[in-house]
């Protein structure tokens, strides 16, 4: 059976619906969260539904690179297979703070500690592939909100800016990133052979707590604009989708809207920008992990 891992968000919106549906198929599902006390919660509404539901709540600050780190470890000790990876918490339109390693948040918890936690776990997958025969699968949730970026996609020299700082471009560029990372990391196991495929996503508008800074705000647009908003369940069924569907075998390195592939901006598109991204994460995981 495979393996679901749910970081983050596992414990209530999208996360929480994703990790219903996997449990469902019969799925060992492991729920990361910063909020351990809530993603039990969690837990124990599942089990009300799906008795037989197998579930672990392990603690995952993105945030934090030491977490990110902390969390990959314990997994390790569960010595459960990983089929599949869904990385689907994140934050959204907050105002200019830093990490716990000095990074702007959005782009470290959006982006940084997704990068390091899926590179973290690939021998995992891999390994698990390899030994069942299953394709595994990772699956990014981004956003249609990559579209709207600073100028060049990612500011490279910039991340930590405070000046030029906006909410909403950050966010995008936090999104963008998502995509990019997915990208790059599709190009590299189709390089190496590996059984595993990695695809991006946009689950669609939902009013979630993502939108907690600009909750009022969002409550007026949804009432202006209803029509084209999701519900919860709506809104996890691409990412269920793209992580279990059959008739996705082998295909990688694709952006999904309404579980269908979508193409995203050029920049997403973008190898060279791609490679770039890369090396700026491994430069900052590598610097924060020294200091």
């Amino acid at each position: 059976m495979a393996t679901g891992r749910v970081r983050g968000g596992g414990a209530c919106g999208i996360g929480l619906e994703t990790s219903k549906t996997l449990a469902l198929r019969g799925a060992h599902v492991v729920i990361a969260a910063r909020n351990t006390a809530a993603a039990s919660e969690a837990k124990l509404q599942i089990l009300k539904e799906i008795p037989y539901a197998r579930i672990n709540v392990l603690r995952l600050d993105l945030a934090s690179l030491k977490s990110v780190r902390q969390f990959v470890s314990d997994f390790t000790a569960l010595n459960l297979p990983l089929n599949i990876l869904i990385n689907n918490a994140g934050i959204m339109f907050c105002p200019y703070q830093l990490s716990q390693d000095d990074i702007e948040l959005q782009f470290a918890t959006n982006h940084l500690g997704h990068f390091l936690l899926t590179n973290l776990l690939l021998d995992k997958m891999k390994h698990t592939a390899e030994t069942s025969g299953i394709e595994g699968r990772i699956v990014n949730l981004s956003s249609v909100a990559h579209q709207h970026t600073y100028r060049g996609g990612i500011r490279f020299d910039e991340i930590n800016d405070k000046p030029s700082y906006n909410d909403k471009r950050a966010y995008g560029q936090s999104k963008l990133a998502n995509i990019l990372h997915c990208n790059e990391l599709s190009r590299r196991l189709k390089a190496e052979g590996a059984n595993i495929t990695v695809n991006s996503v946009h689950p669609g508008l939902i009013l979630t707590n993502l939108f907690q800074h600009h909750a009022k705000l969002m409550k007026v647009l949804y009432l202006l604009s209803y029509i084209i908003w999701k519900n919860v369940a709506q809104g996890a069924a691409t990412s269920c989708y793209v992580a279990l569907h059959p008739s996705l075998k082998g295909v990688t390195g694709k952006y999904f809207l309404d579980c269908n592939e979508f193409p995203p901006t050029q920049q997403a598109r973008d190898e060279n920008l791609g490679k770039k991204l890369w090396d700026l994460s491994n430069k900052l995981v590598s610097s924060a992990q020294t200091n």
